[in-house]
């Protein structure tokens, strides 16, 4: 099932996120075909802010352990984290 894990980054904590970036993005390059799709989320002047990640997963218990282990999580950048089940629908297949 696709869960969308959206995070949103402390204020003021670009410096963070730019430090964690290359293990982070490492991070998703492993997941190979469980990864849907992932990019940041931007503020008013286009900064980095947050996080969308969809990814492929057996149930809710393994994205949040996913969410839990992604190396901007574990560096304390994350605000606040949201997980749901999502659907694919357009375009499709």
């Amino acid at each position: 099932m696709l869960y969308v894990i959206h995070a949103q980054d402390k204020p003021g904590q670009l410096a963070v996120r730019q430090q964690n970036r290359p293990a982070h993005v490492a991070y998703l390059k492993n997941l190979g075909e469980r990864l849907f799709a992932a990019g940041p989320t931007l503020d008013e002047q286009g900064d980095m802010n947050g996080s969308v990640v969809i990814l492929d997963c057996a149930d809710l218990a393994a994205a949040q352990e996913f969410a839990r282990n992604d190396p901007y999580a574990q560096a304390g950048l994350f605000a606040q984290v949201s997980i749901q089940p999502w659907k694919k629908v357009l375009p499709e297949a």
